[in-house]
């Protein structure tokens, strides 16, 4: 009970930081509201003298705040911060001026700093407020304000290469996809940070403008109101020239402590160090340029008519310095001595992976990835940019846009183990290709048109195993005066993990893909999939289906029109092979497009009938007593007959597909795919009525 009791009193007694934290948007609100009431509604002295305290203190905090920060993204509110300090120092000086005109005093604060500064001599005090304004307008304001706006347009210029840096991380596997998105965050807040201190950086100009005519006016101002009150112009200039430097000296310092905080902050590159230890690495950290400078102090303060002590002590302490740090060859090795305390700190914030974590890490496997030598490191990204990383970028692009399907991130790894030039592709860790390329070379294929030889390495094409060769750059164009096709390193690399890719899409693809596929056809059509999934058909069902797709080169990109074929039929069956045929009869028109030419027109080859009845007979759920038998010598003879057909029909570059009855598509097309992968084979259901077709020849088996 009693414990139950200190537990409540605990909870009912938060730290004012947690107030602070709950109230915060009240706070700043009741702040804005106040700020703008000062414009117009008259001030006590003594909240006067509070609200210029306030002031300062605000003034101050910037300045130590942004020298401690370790980059501008860190200080993102500051633009805003800016304006709000910029208005509470204006309506301050609207409140001091209504005092000092109707009452002849403005608080003990701006008295004690006119007192202070002005004295005994007007002029002294004047000459002074004026060189703070000048200091303050055409030094710090004038060059933080150039700063910013040359620092706004460098960074939105570089911000496109900074996110094709981060899609190439992410397209090599370096980093995972919520790691991409806090960079590609943390560029879009630092640009638009940069932004806005190009446009706050006005208001403090501005601001320096206001404070020197509002000087002026309470000046004049004061001394005509004051004779005008019976006092002499030497008794009113003597008593409103003090008032009105106090008060600009309290409004100008603290507006100079503003605009010293911002010139700080953009023009503070991002490290991972504070201002100070930056200074001290940077700056300390060349011991011989500090013997340098002691010495030359010292011989200065030999020198006739020179005061010793000081330029004897600064070299003295220079001196110190240098036998102190005279063992560090390199400015990075101070880094320690000066971030000692940080870095104990980062560890207790980021203290390392346990042994179970650890363990944990390894069991990892990447869903695809590119294995490289040494010698192929180069290739990876060149110093434009390019290179094979920008060609995964465009690779995931492709399939992204053409088969609908978005391939995982690609992890690059260089292996010593490996020849090194050679390279090998793996999908959960297993090598399912590899080859070998020569760096600085191209390769030149014959793909039977070549007329001549060239001379170089001869070699196998690793992607689609054509007769190749290795050729320096200045056979390259000969090369293709002959004939051959000739390609770069990094094309044939990428494009063989292309093959690979595509081979392997139906592999590749699982469930958490096909969740996020459904996903987006959610916020499209959500009726269709709150019908179908997951009360109807599981997403393992769907996978399957999606696979068969994929196996047979089917894009998968109008997934509404798959879901709702499924939707239509899964009450008919759930036999994902059945149901598969269905949903490529809806997708009749998108298979036809992919093989039809110029014209509209479809190039098929087409099976005997009485070949399709004896298939139909020996794969059906009904047989035909009248139809002969199949054996597996048959079956070859019908292989080669089809290739035989397509290769006299797909002479000139003609896509030409198999053209058969509905009830053996799928057995043809598994027959053919060992032997024939690139050859679609299709139903007569999956051809639309509007195309034309062009029967090239008819397989028979008559002999």
């Amino acid at each position: 009970m009693a414990n139950s009791t200190a537990n409540t009193t605990a909870k009912a007694s938060p730290t004012f930081q947690e107030l602070v934290a709950r109230y915060a948007d009240w706070v700043l609100g009741v702040g804005v509201l106040g700020l703008m009431m000062t414009l117009v509604t008259p001030v006590s002295p003594m909240v006067l003298d509070l609200m210029l305290a306030v002031n300062i203190t605000i003034s101050l905090l910037l300045l130590l705040v942004t020298m401690n920060v370790r980059g501008a993204a860190e200080l993102s509110t500051f633009p805003t911060v800016l304006l709000f300090a910029t208005l509470f120092r204006l309506g301050l000086n609207v409140a001091s001026t209504r005092l000092i005109l109707t009452e002849g005093q403005a608080g003990s604060l701006i008295a004690a700093f006119g007192q202070y500064v002005v004295g005994d001599n007007i002029a002294v005090g004047m000459v002074v407020f004026l060189i703070l304004i000048i200091i303050q307008f055409v030094v710090i304001t004038k060059g933080s304000g150039r700063i910013s706006e040359v620092a706004a347009r460098f960074v939105l210029d570089a911000m496109p290469g900074k996110q094709m840096a981060i899609d190439a991380d992410l397209n090599a596997g370096l980093i995972d996809s919520d790691s991409a998105k806090v960079r590609r965050a943390a560029v879009a807040t630092e640009a638009e940070f940069y932004g806005a201190m190009d446009g706050a950086s006005k208001f403090v100009r501005g601001d320096a403008i206001a404070g020197l005519i509002i000087t002026a006016l309470n000046l004049l101002g004061g001394i005509a109101i004051g004779s005008m009150s019976g006092l002499s112009i030497g008794e009113a200039a003597n008593r409103f020239s003090m008032l009105t430097i106090g008060d600009g000296l309290v409004s100008q310092i603290p507006a100079l402590f503003v605009s010293t905080a911002a010139a700080v902050l953009v023009t503070k590159a991002s490290t991972k160090h504070s201002l100070g230890s930056s200074l001290l690495t940077q700056v300390g950290g060349q011991p011989k340029a500090t013997l340098i400078a002691g010495a030359v102090m010292f011989i200065i303060g030999l020198l006739p008519g020179m005061p010793a002590a000081p330029f004897f002590i600064l070299a003295t302490i220079l001196v110190l310095y240098w036998r102190s740090s005279r063992h560090l060859d390199k400015p990075d090795e101070l880094e320690g001595t000066a971030e000692s305390a940080l870095a104990v700190e980062t560890e207790e914030q980021e203290p390392e992976l346990s042994e179970n974590d650890q363990v944990a890490e390894l069991l990892k496997l990447d869903r695809v990835s590119l294995e490289i030598g040494y010698r192929l490191i180069p290739l990876i990204q060149d110093s434009k940019g390019q290179g094979v990383l920008d060609h995964i970028s465009q690779l995931r692009r492709r399939f992204a846009s053409n088969d609908g399907v978005i391939v995982p991130a690609v992890r690059i790894k260089d292996n010593i183990q490996m020849d090194p030039n050679a390279y090998r592709v793996l999908l959960a860790g297993q090598e399912v290709a590899h080859g070998s390329i020569e760096p600085g070379q191209f390769l030149a294929m014959d793909g039977g048109s070549a007329t001549g030889s060239v001379n170089g390495k001869e070699t196998v094409d690793p992607a689609f195993g054509l007769p190749a060769w290795w050729i320096s750059e200045t056979e390259r164009d000969e090369a293709e005066l002959m004939g051959y096709t000739v390609i770069d390193p990094t094309s044939v690399l990428i494009t063989h993990l292309s093959e690979v890719i595509t081979a392997s899409m139906a592999e590749i693809l699982n469930r958490d893909d096909v969740k996020d596929l459904i996903e987006n056809v959610k916020k499209v059509s959500p009726a269709l999939v709150e019908e179908t999934v997951p009360d109807k058909i599981s997403y393992g069902e769907i996978q399957q289906v999606l696979r068969n797709l994929l196996r047979e080169g089917v894009p998968i990109r109008n997934m509404p029109a798959i879901l709702e074929s499924i939707a239509d039929n899964i009450g008919k069956t759930r036999d994902p092979e059945t149901m598969t045929e269905m949903v490529r009869q809806r997708l009749g028109r998108t298979l036809c497009e992919s093989h039809t030419d110029d014209a509209g027109t479809l190039s098929v080859i087409t099976l005997d009938p009485e070949v399709e009845s004896r298939l139909a007979s020996a794969v059906g759920n009904k047989t035909d007593p009248d139809a002969a038998p199949v054996s597996p010598v048959w079956l070859q003879v019908l292989v080669e007959r089809i290739a035989e057909s397509l290769s006299g029909a797909t002479r000139g570059g003609k896509d030409v597909v198999v053209l058969v009855r509905s009830n053996i598509r799928r057995f043809v097309g598994e027959l053919l795919r060992s032997t024939l992968p690139k050859v679609a084979v299709l139903s007569y259901n999956e051809v639309t009525p509007a195309r034309s077709v062009e029967t090239s020849s008819i397989v028979n088996m008559e002999d």
